[in-house]
């Protein structure tokens, strides 16, 4: 367990749906629903959080989800026990996932790949636990390729990571780092904020 990566996380946990913002999550909820809607199978829900994204999750779904950070799931509680549905929410770090190989239909990530310390090998981890031909479905924020926003995401990062996610990641090329096959870039914002379907080669 990566606990200086837990710590930081369970210190932003009591501020965190504030530090996200409501008039932003209102803005991803449409895109994140669309993606949502894809649900199916035996499913793994990455960084959980406090679970503002459960509302946009499908109804009657199972769903394992996990968190590094404890202080996130005790947040969830009230979101987890309104869901119409079943979800198992446990602390995980994605790096050393506690689940055998080949066992999960879909993973799904939501504003996640800007916290993990190293994304490739969390992304390989994610593809170990998938079927074959399986898929990795993420909404993400990541760097941009464009001046000057490229410039600014750089100088926020040196920052934000501090306390919260890098700003600057490149995710997509990550995905295709750690052996998956990217299927589909939908970019919703610029080249920043972006869904993402990639699946795991059969």
């Amino acid at each position: 367990m990566d606990l200086v990566t837990q710590a930081k996380w369970d210190k932003a946990a009591p501020n965190f749906d504030i530090m996200a913002g409501g008039a932003a999550e209102e803005r991803w909820l449409p895109h994140k629903t669309e993606l949502f809607s894809h649900m199916q199978g035996k499913i793994l829900f990455l960084a959980l959080g406090t679970g503002l994204d459960i509302p946009a999750f499908p109804t009657g779904q199972t769903i394992e989800a996990i968190d590094i950070s404890p202080e996130m799931l005790k947040q969830a509680q009230p979101r987890l026990a309104a869901y119409d549905g079943s979800i198992h929410a446990q602390v995980m770090d994605v790096h050393e996932l506690d689940f055998d190989d080949n066992q999960f239909d879909q993973v799904y990530t939501s504003c996640t790949f800007c916290s993990v310390p190293n994304p490739i090998e969390g992304l390989k981890s994610l593809k170990r636990v998938l079927k074959a031909g399986g898929e990795l479905r993420m909404f993400e924020h990541t760097g941009s390729q464009y001046y000057p926003f490229k410039l600014m995401m750089d100088l926020m990062t040196q920052i934000s990571r501090r306390v919260g996610p890098d700003m600057n990641r490149t995710t997509v090329a990550n995905v295709q780092a750690a052996g998956f096959e990217v299927v589909e870039v939908n970019n919703i914002f610029l080249d920043v904020v972006k869904t993402i379907t990639a699946v795991k080669p059969e």
